[in-house]
């Protein structure tokens, strides 16, 4: 008799659950949910921090605001690159990506010393990100001109950025390509389909939000890049006028940013990508950022 009591209590219980469907059960679960899942983390570029300051004291107002890690930039001085990396640790704020860029020399260029320059740069950045504890390097991977056909923009620059990939592999710090404005990986197919061809866990997406609303939606290429995004930009757009507003006043529609983001399980670091201010202006960025967290 008790054991047909309790399962009496089970079948009332899943029966009530069925009945309210998405409603105070499914509240809850998904509130659960969402205390339990990774949250992605907070970070900012070093250069949106108040000039100024020494280093450490940088990092230390980084933290106060609320920001969780930076990104820096490569540095020639592996000595002076460790050491910041050091202070960026001990403060909470760890460096855990750099930007290289690769606007001044393209591995798209037909010009051996251009490609020279980019490969020589590129090995430096990976070192640099070692020395910083950085496990990612930001690379624009090609650039389409008047003189510079598509078709060739790709194959070169994935040629080239293939002899990086054993120096990568060998320091564990990945290459991320981003999409910019560069005429170049102008859809989310396209991008995944040239990360994918490279084949190599050292090679991966670097999105960024803001520079695809001028010809698509942000959500559409998170779902479509999926794990291959290694690491994300922050940043918002105004389609009329051209405008790179602040975070949350622009056309991004964040709530579905933020709905796709978990859809790919992506917890990693989101890094705004906007001009410097003081501390006032960094603590509201940060709220703006737990906005869009908690969306």
């Amino acid at each position: 008799m008790k054991d047909q009591a309790i399962k009496r209590r089970r079948f009332l219980k899943y029966s009530v659950a069925a009945a309210l469907g998405p409603g105070m059960l499914g509240k809850r679960v998904f509130a659960q949910d969402k205390q339990q899942r990774a949250l992605p983390k907070k970070a900012l570029q070093l250069g949106m921090l108040p000039r100024t300051l020494s280093d450490p004291d940088k990092f230390k107002l980084a933290k106060e605001c609320g920001f969780q890690g930076i990104e820096a930039a490569p540095m020639k001085d592996l000595g002076a690159a460790q050491q910041l990396g050091k202070l960026a640790k001990e403060a909470g704020v760890p460096i855990h990506s750099i930007v290289y860029g690769g606007w001044g020399a393209p591995f798209s260029d037909p010009n051996a010393e251009v490609i020279k320059k980019g490969l020589q740069g590129m090995e430096a950045a990976l070192r640099s990100a070692k020395a910083m504890g950085a496990d990612t390097v930001l690379l624009v991977p090609a650039i389409v001109t008047e003189t510079v056909g598509y078709g060739d923009a790709y194959r070169r620059s994935q040629e080239h950025i293939r002899k990086l990939l054993p120096l990568a592999g060998e320091l564990r710090v990945v290459i991320a390509v981003e999409n910019v404005w560069n005429k170049f990986l102008l859809s989310p197919l396209e991008f995944a389909r040239y990360v994918d061809e490279f084949d190599s866990p050292w090679l991966k997406a670097y999105f960024d939000v803001g520079n695809v609303i001028i010809f698509g939606f942000a959500q559409d290429w998170i779902r479509t890049l999926g794990k291959r995004i290694v690491k994300i930009h922050l940043k918002d757009f105004k389609r009329r006028g051209y405008q790179w507003p602040n975070l949350l006043d622009g056309d991004v529609n964040w709530r579905q940013v933020r709905r796709a983001l978990d859809e790919i399980g992506y917890h990693g670091f989101m890094t705004t990508e906007l001009s410097g201010g003081d501390e006032a202006y960094l603590t509201d960025l940060s709220k703006r950022i737990d906005q869009i967290i908690a969306m």
